[in-house]
């Protein structure tokens, strides 16, 4: 039989993808290679210019004074003979200094202080963006001219107040950006794993920002050179003796009619630097990070069984092992503020508790608390979260308490959480190969290469072919399950005694659907872990769970059987959930039951189905 591969390969059903073309890097596109020549020509006459042009740019010549641009003066001389081409080579080196020096000076104290912001408590947070609020209303060259007078008109002076002028604007910048990124689940699920507020800068936020960052820069290199220009045009930058292509500039434009040239050659150097750094910026705004590169492989049996074999730390016991709840939270209650001084309660009172090797179920609508009952027994819930509990714990670890360092290493090791999107839940600047190490070195104390082989022996037992390829692709690379599965694989990377999925078929099609599910279902027969499995759709939850917990209003109404959901069902809300799903003997002349606010209080069970059977 022959097999038919693609020219133009995509993924396929079952996840997998043949090899794909390389990426063609925009430095190789008009753009980028213009942008490289120019950065090439600026480079060298900046290095070679002074030795080369020295003599000509100083040695006068006062027969020659205001000579028109010739072969031998390409832009003529100024008013002592000194060949003004000579003197424009010679200043690219000081004017692309002094565009470095503030560049550098307004990006590093805009990152500082943005990424300190958004680390800090709130109210100190505040305070700070308050104050570069204030500073970025101010027109910029009102400050450029207030910072110019502090310091008096030099070339330091004037390199120090565009500087400090622009850090505003790159702190409003950074800290919009970094707090878009704190916000997004794989950060959270990092401060599990024990990753501090430094790592999560270093290795969560910075890559995730890079890029704009770097195309901000170079555009601001730009806007730089512009204003070093103007404030020696307007003799508060560089002053006589030395001089930059501003000065020359200004110098030159006395004699505009006699010798355009005088003014159009500086002119001529500040527009191609400015174009150099534009194209720079238009150059690395779409350019893609480096991978991580895997070397080993294992099949998807001996992976499972692999992971299955590897001793987990072992808990402190109890006489009562085999009855205690593996996780459990009693009189849960989560609320937050609403922003006029009072709260808002969105979990009243739950009780929930998971045992080792089962699958409990949470469904509800939305904004019904089950995420959120969910997070805060993984204890992943924001800062702004008012969380109580009679007892919230994991094993014997307190999640109500203060989590020291050894708890942290047990909890990024035996807790998996699969969010509701992978797409945000993984990070995106980040090679999927770097995500699934995090784990096996943060914690299991491996090297790099046995992360490595950790992390393929995840994606394997995930169902995701050629696994140490994959390891070099980045999460938009993957389709929506294959997304799924490395989450998945993610949490197999540890030792997961208790996995979180938090709507893990959600926008999946059902054959991606049953493939997710079975997935789950061969991790928790080879790992033994409890699952907690939350989903809007109850007949999925039925047919994939052992026991059903169904939620409205953030209160648990009913705990049920799986397996006799419909027969135990006495709830309204849960008799409206299960009348709410056709099957192959609904009255299609009848309109669907709809749940609407006033639950009835006994709605017909003729249309509700049985269970749907899962086999995985």
């Amino acid at each position: 039989m022959t097999t038919f591969v693609p020219r133009n390969p995509k993924t396929s059903l079952a996840g997998g993808a043949t090899s794909k073309p390389r990426r063609r890097s925009r430095w190789l596109s008009l753009t980028g290679i213009a942008a490289l020549v120019g950065i090439a020509v600026l480079l060298v006459i900046a290095v070679i210019g002074p030795d080369i042009w020295t003599q000509a740019a100083s040695e006068r010549n006062i027969a020659e004074r205001w000579s028109s641009a010739s072969l031998a003066h390409p832009f003529g001389t100024d008013d002592i003979g000194r060949d003004i081409f000579a003197r424009v080579m010679v200043a690219t080196r000081l004017s692309l200094l002094l565009t470095i020096g503030a560049t550098a000076m307004l990006v590093g104290g805009g990152l500082i202080i943005g990424l300190t912001a958004a680390i800090l408590p709130r109210p100190a947070r505040r305070a700070l963006i308050w104050v570069m609020d204030m500073l970025l209303a101010f027109p910029w060259l009102l400050l450029v001219l207030f910072f110019t007078v502090i310091w008096d008109a030099s070339a330091t002076g004037a390199m120090l107040a565009i500087g400090l002028a622009g850090i505003p604007s790159i702190t409003r910048l950074v800290y919009n950006m970094a707090s878009s990124v704190a916000d997004q689940d794989y950060v959270r699920a990092a401060r599990v794993v024990g990753v501090g507020p430094v790592g999560i800068m270093f290795k969560h936020v910075l890559p995730n920002i890079a890029n704009p960052l770097l195309v901000q820069s170079a555009a601001s290199a730009s806007v730089t050179l512009l204003s070093f220009a103007g404030l020696s045009f307007l003799g508060l930058g560089v002053q006589a003796p030395a001089y930059d292509w501003g000065r020359l500039l200004n110098e030159g434009l006395g004699h505009l009619y006699t010798n355009p040239m005088a003014a159009v050659g500086p002119g001529i150097a500040i527009v191609f630097a400015g174009l150099v750094f534009t194209m720079i910026a238009e150059t690395v705004a779409d350019q893609p990070g480096q991978g991580v590169r895997a070397v080993a492989r294992t099949g998807r049996g001996a992976a499972l069984a692999g992971i299955a074999k590897r001793p987990a730390p072992a808990p402190a016991a109890g006489p009562d092992d085999d009855t205690k709840p593996l996780a459990e939270v009693r009189q849960l209650r989560v609320a937050f503020p609403d922003g006029d001084g009072g709260v808002v309660e969105r979990v009243r009172g739950v009780d929930l508790s998971v045992r080792a090797g089962e699958i409990v179920g949470i469904v509800g609508e939305s904004g019904s608390g089950k995420s959120l009952t969910a997070m805060a027994l993984a204890g992943l819930l924001d800062a702004s979260a008012i969380v109580t509990a009679e007892e919230r714990r994991f094993d014997d670890i307190d999640m109500a308490g203060r989590l020291g360092p050894t708890a942290r290493k047990r909890l990024g090791v035996e807790l998996g959480v699969i969010f509701q999107d992978p797409l945000t839940s993984l990070n995106p600047a980040l090679t999927i190969g770097r995500q699934l190490t995090e784990v096996p070195q943060q914690h299991l104390g491996m090297s790099r290469s046995q992360a490595r082989q950790r992390a393929v022996e995840g994606l394997d037992a995930v169902g995701i072919p050629n696994p140490a390829e994959r390891l070099r692709d980045y999460p938009h690379q993957f389709s929506g399950g294959m997304r799924q599965r490395a989450m998945i694989g993610m949490a197999l990377t540890g030792h997961p005694r208790l996995i979180i999925a938090d709507e893990p078929t959600t926008a999946l099609d059902v054959t991606v659907q049953r493939q997710v599910l079975g997935v789950l279902r061969r991790a928790q027969r080879a790992t033994g872990a409890g699952i907690v499995f939350i989903s809007h759709d109850i007949a999925l939850v039925s047919g994939f769970c052992d026991r059903v917990v169904v939620m409205k209003d953030g209160e648990i109404v009913e705990q049920l059987d799986a397996a006799r959901i419909k027969e135990q069902a006495t709830h309204p809300y849960t008799r409206g959930l299960i009348a709410c799903l056709p099957d192959m003997h609904s009255d299609r002349t009848r309109p669907l039951p709809v749940i609407g606010d006033e639950l009835p209080t006994d709605p017909e069970p003729e249309p509700a189905p049985a269970p749907v059977e899962v086999s995985l």
